[in-house]
Order: C-alpha cells, then structure tokens, then sequence
C-alpha cells in the first residue's frame, strides 16, 4: 500500500455489484430473508466472506427500514420466569444478529404504556409482550406500527399472536405420573383460585382421575402460592383422617410446605406419601428433602417460540391464536416410584 493511503472497508454496495444483485436484495439474503431464494442467499452470504464484509447496522437500517432490534416488556422483572424467556428470546435473536431492548413495566399499565411508546420511538421491528401469569390480558390492538407477540400471558383477542404453557395439560401430567408410580389416593392442595394457572391445573387433573376411574383423595382446596397455605392445608388433611398416598400441589412452595408437615407427623416421602409441585423452581426442588419432583413450565421455549413467531411477522408471516407449550415433568425422589 502506497504511503497515505487508507484501505477502506468493503460495503453492501460491494457485495450486491459482485453478486449481481441489487442492494436492498443483498441485504435482505444476509438477513436470510425466505422471500430471497435459497441460491441467492447463499451466494451473496458467500461472497460476504470473500470481502470480509462486516455490515453496518446504520446503513442497513436505511437500505431495509429495519432496525435489527426488538422490544421485550416485562410486567415481573423479579419473576422466575423472567429471565428464561428472555434468555430463549435473545438466543434466537442473537442468531440473526438481532438485539433485545428489556423493559420493567413492574405490573403497571402506565408504565407499560410509557415503555411501549419510548420502544417505538426507537424503531424497534415488533415487541413480545410478557406476562407475569397465564391469566389472559388485554390486547395491544391493531393498530401498532409493529407487530406484537404475547408471551405467558396470552392475549384476550385471538387475532393476535400468543404463547403461554399447557397449565391443563401439566395438571393431567401430574396425576398421571402419580398413577405410574402406583398411587391411587391422591389429594390436590390449589393455589390461589383467582389465577387462571390454579383453576386450569385443577381442571386437567380432575379429568386424569377420571378417565382413571379414581375419586379426588378429600376435597380440592384453594388458597396462596405460599408455603405456609401447603402446610395448612396438609395438616387439615391429616386432622381428617382422609386416607391419600400422594398428594398434587400446585405450586413448589405449596409442595415444601407441605413436605415439612408430613415429616413432622412421621409420614415417609415417598414411601408413604409421594409428593409433586409445579414450576421446578431450582432454589425450592433441590434444596428440598427428598428433592421435589415438580412439572416444568419451559419458560426458555416459551420465550424462543416468542422470538421465533415475532420474526416470522416482522417477515410478513404472522401468527394468530394461542399456541400453548406441553410442560414437561421432571421426576426427583418425592415421587419414587413403588416396587
């Protein structure tokens, strides 16, 4: 290189002129845009490499009108469940080079409303919207200049987009499983009755008994997600003399409350009694003793299908409806199964 002179970075422009390809094509088939063909995406991502491309987001924002970045507003940002769908949501976007703006809207609609127009102001190319419960929530409308994913919380309007997890489908699991392992006395201990997780796990359990042609071991009672409710409710069990071998309890805080009542009464976990919570809650299943086998909600698949179906519409392909996870059981030695 001659003295004085600079070697300048090779541009979009570059990479579109040796592919043959007009600019805004080239950027789309770098972003693997599925309206550019296969071949053309390939050859320009191969032609990228040649030049050691590197693109630069400012510009590519003005060629696509696309920002590469999206919204994800919270309503618990101290939730347990937070931080892995986040977590799923960036590990699909990271992967098209897209970034996540967080935001806190702490439960609060003002606030949700405040992050929601600074978001747009910033161009991000669609929002998810996170929920703290599965409790359905009111839509965003459709008048947004982006599109809208909801996740954990589906929307209430069955045009939008949602995904959340099978609370029905976790409640049949559990009982299930405690049929498996030889159990046929099993008691549920409900959450708080007002939260559509409570009344949809209950549901899915009662129709397992059923169909396994067993009764509900005592009467199904709600009260908090607390650890304190699990023992009150295990020693009203007990006070009653009603005869169970396993007991649901819809939470893992109800699960280790009502584990502390059962060892303090001498009763055996498993052997006399096998026990199951929900949401697996690393802090609670593995610090119990036994250890708490629990159910799962997937909240990191939740929150990578969220991304997945965000960029499919930011794309010109939404979705539409609620589209709910299985859960997935986790077995520990609460539920070892009997010989």
């Amino acid at each position: 290189m001659k003295k004085g002179t600079t070697k300048t970075s090779p541009r979009l422009e570059d990479v579109a002129r040796k592919a043959g390809v007009s600019i805004s094509t080239a950027s789309k088939a770098l972003h693997d845009n599925p309206r550019v063909s296969e071949q053309t995406r390939n050859l320009v991502h191969r032609i990228a490499e040649e030049l050691s491309y590197t693109p630069n987001a400012m510009a590519q924002s003005l060629v696509t009108g696309m920002s590469g970045t999206i919204g994800l507003v919270t309503s618990d940002m101290q939730g347990r469940f937070c931080t892995q769908i986040l977590m799923g949501a960036e590990n699909v976007c990271s992967a098209q080079s897209i970034s996540v703006l967080l935001a806190d809207a702490r439960n609060d609609p003002t606030f949700e409303a405040m992050h929601i127009q600074k978001l747009l102001s910033l161009n991000v190319d669609g929002l998810i919207m996170m929920g703290r419960e599965t409790d359905p929530r009111p839509s965003l409308g459709q008048n947004l200049a982006v599109p809208v994913v909801y996740a954990y919380a589906p929307s209430e309007d069955p045009s939008d987009a949602s995904i959340t997890c099978d609370n029905t489908g976790a409640g049949r699991l559990a009982i299930n499983h405690l049929i498996s392992c030889g159990r046929r006395h099993i008691a549920i201990i409900g959450g708080d009755e007002s939260f559509a997780a409570a009344t949809d796990r209950a549901e899915g359990a009662l129709n397992a008994l059923a169909d396994a042609g067993l009764k509900l071991a005592g009467p199904l009672r709600y009260g908090t997600w607390h650890g304190d409710w699990g023992r009150g409710a295990t020693r009203l069990l007990l006070d009653q003399n009603i005869q169970f071998d396993a007991i649901v309890c819809q939470n893992d805080q109800i699960a280790r409350g009502c584990i502390d009542v059962l060892k303090e009464r001498g009763i055996r976990v498993p052997d006399d009694v096998a026990v199951i919570g929900h949401d697996n809650w690393f802090e609670i299943v593995t610090l119990s003793r036994p250890e708490l086998t629990s159910i799962d909600n997937l909240a990191t698949d939740i929150g990578s299908q969220a991304a997945n179906m965000l960029l499919d519409a930011i794309q010109g392909y939404p979705h539409h409806g609620v589209k709910s996870l299985p859960c997935k059981l986790v077995q520990r030695e609460s539920t070892i199964c009997l010989e």
